[in-house]
């Protein structure tokens, strides 16, 4: 399996002006916008820190998740979420010969938490042995940075804060985060149950 960021966050659609305010950064001066490259730097790494921890996607862009065959043929079940379209299935053989499904063929079933491709029958089509398939698809909470909930928002800024501040520092733990982004993130986390413990 392996899922691949088609399209990827635009300079503009990042919030600089905001994420300088936060910083408190002087402004009015003649070179203003010299940081503004390594200040996207660290909100495009904030915000991919927060979407491998929740497993949501913030802002909408484009995705292919390529499979060897189907983990569950009555509902593929898609590695982020939300996704608000599933643009195209495409069937690969042993040969390498492509097969793109007819969209009437398959259905997104929408959820906030697992988003899963389903059967217009009983199935989806058969992989063969040997070849995979390509789910092409779009994810996102929000167009823009302004649809963001404010949560979330403030959690990316939260971060990226941490990370300009501390951008020297090498000592600190594997996966830390602050505290105020962890609960400003901690409901929009997956609950998954298995053997009884719940994460």
């Amino acid at each position: 399996m392996m899922l691949i960021e088609e399209t990827a966050i635009a300079d503009a659609a990042l919030p600089v002006d905001q994420f300088k305010a936060h910083l408190r950064l002087g402004t009015g001066f003649a070179q203003g916008n010299v940081q503004d490259e390594v200040l996207n730097s660290f909100l495009r790494a904030a915000i991919a820190a927060i979407e491998a921890r929740t497993g949501k996607v913030l802002i909408e862009r484009d995705f292919s998740w390529d499979l060897n065959g189907w983990r569950d043929p009555a509902g593929e079940v898609l590695p982020v979420s939300p996704v608000v379209a599933a643009a195209s299935v495409t069937l690969t053989d042993a040969l390498g010969t492509e097969t793109v499904l007819d969209a009437a063929t398959y259905r997104l079933e929408r959820d906030t938490q697992r988003p899963r491709l389903r059967p217009a029958g009983a199935c989806l089509p058969m992989v063969q042995k040997g070849g995979s398939v390509k789910i092409v698809f779009t994810a996102g909470m929000a167009v823009d940075w302004g649809g963001l909930p404010a949560d979330l928002g403030q959690a990316v800024l939260l971060l990226a804060a941490h990370y300009y501040e501390y951008r020297d520092e090498t000592a600190l733990g594997a996966g830390c985060m602050p505290f105020g982004v962890t609960s400003l993130i901690q409901r929009y986390r997956t609950v998954r149950f298995g053997a009884g413990v719940m994460q």
